[in-house]
């Protein structure tokens, strides 16, 4: 008679492998550390039938085969022990000079982890499911698409260090991101000359908002970003040559404050033509500008255009609070009512007319400070019917 173990079917047991008391198998190995590790199943061999009560896993030799192939292939056991915490925090720490808006990027997603159970599960347990499950999770309490967009972008390079470095074998985070959660981001269409006009009627004459009046016309004419709007200086105004000097952009961060920054591309750095009636609006308000008692100067950069009541540099959001509290009261004053408006509308806007006026496409690029052109047609532009039906007479009766 054989004296080779065998389960309780009869079948031969290799090398590591018992079957206990209760059924279950059990195989012992020693991992590249030199420490001696199990690994268990209901299942022996990939054939068997799932048990009814028992839950839902790999075969015993299934689990070996991974095993010993992550041995082979050099894979570190257990995922190096990292949690998804330690892991993105060690893929950050890679990360040297980077820009203040990334930098605040990465702290967000760091506490977010620090609190989240998911931040202390370990890297080489987190499946695709797992991955895509707390993903879906963040939206349905109420994170939105660009802020869960935000954080899978610092994951999934976070895991590819890690497959990289052997430490798992496949990205659980390389995957379609629409695929997954939905884009629920609201679509910001240029807004139509009447409204525009209505509009710019209502700031000009109002007691309150009439302040805001040569900065709204200037950002419904330039097609300036908002972070370029506020960063301007006197010196960036040249009257003489009728153009707008772009190079920098102010931001304030969380825990850093007020910082100039360089346009991400080459492309933001431009000299963008302006208008008499955009000359004349900063006219005034170099001339309206009361000098503050401290000059603010931020990263070298003096004579900011814009100031609270404070003294101190406007940013993004005084700007959208403006357009959100003026937007407001027109809309509790007239009936018939207008579209939400905001900076980055009145860029889209801009865009979208000299487009309509059939604009060079690469001129309009070089004015938007675009890198591609995909952006400036496909992103920027939104055509209604009447700018269609426009064009096509135009064409026909040619």
């Amino acid at each position: 008679m054989s004296n080779k173990r065998r389960d309780n079917k009869g079948r031969i047991l290799r090398n590591g492998e018992i079957q206990m008391k209760n059924g279950r198998y059990r195989y012992k190995y020693v991992n590249t550390f030199g420490e001696e590790k199990y690994v268990y199943s209901w299942r022996l061999d990939v054939h068997d039938p799932q048990q009814a009560d028992k839950p839902i896993e790999a075969s015993l030799r299934e689990k070996e085969k991974q095993i010993q192939a992550d041995m082979f292939d050099q894979i570190t056991p257990e995922g190096g022990k990292l949690t998804v915490l330690a892991l993105v925090e060690r893929y950050v720490s890679l990360k040297n000079n980077v820009r203040p808006s990334t930098e605040a990027s990465y702290r967000t997603v760091i506490n977010i982890l620090k609190k989240d159970p998911f931040g202390g599960k370990r890297i080489d347990k987190v499946k695709l499911s797992d991955a895509k499950f707390w993903l879906v999770q963040m939206q349905k309490n109420g994170r939105g698409f660009s802020s869960i967009r935000t954080i899978r972008g610092i994951m999934r390079p976070a895991f590819q260090l890690a497959v990289d470095d052997d430490l798992i074998r496949k990205n659980p985070f390389a995957f379609e991101l629409m695929s997954v959660v939905y884009n629920d981001s609201v679509t910001r269409e240029a807004i139509s000359h009447e409204d525009e006009r209505k509009f710019l009627k209502f700031v000009q004459e109002d007691k309150h908002f009439c302040k805001y009046y040569d900065g709204i016309y200037i950002l419904l004419n330039t097609g300036l970003r908002i972070s370029e709007f506020v960063g301007l200086t006197k010196s960036d105004i040249d009257f003489e040559n009728m153009k707008i000097n772009v190079d920098h952009q102010l931001q304030r961060y969380i825990g850093i404050g007020y910082k100039m920054v360089e346009p991400k591309t080459e492309s933001g750095v431009r000299q963008i033509p302006m208008t008499e009636e955009v000359a004349e609006c900063f006219r005034r308000v170099i001339k309206n500008r009361k000098p503050p008692k401290v000059e603010p100067i931020i990263d070298g950069y003096a004579g900011l255009l814009w100031l609270d009541k404070d003294g101190k540099p406007m940013v993004a959001m005084h700007w959208e609070k403006y357009f959100q509290h003026s937007c407001d009261k027109y809309n509790a004053t007239y009936k018939v009512q207008i579209p939400r408006i905001t900076p980055h509308v009145c860029r889209h806007t801009f865009c979208s007319r000299m487009a309509a006026a059939r604009m060079n496409p690469k001129t309009l690029q070089y004015i938007m400070g675009h890198s591609e052109i995909a952006v400036t047609m496909d992103t920027y532009t939104h055509m209604g019917f009447e700018d269609a039906r426009a064009d096509f007479l135009r064409v026909v009766e040619a």
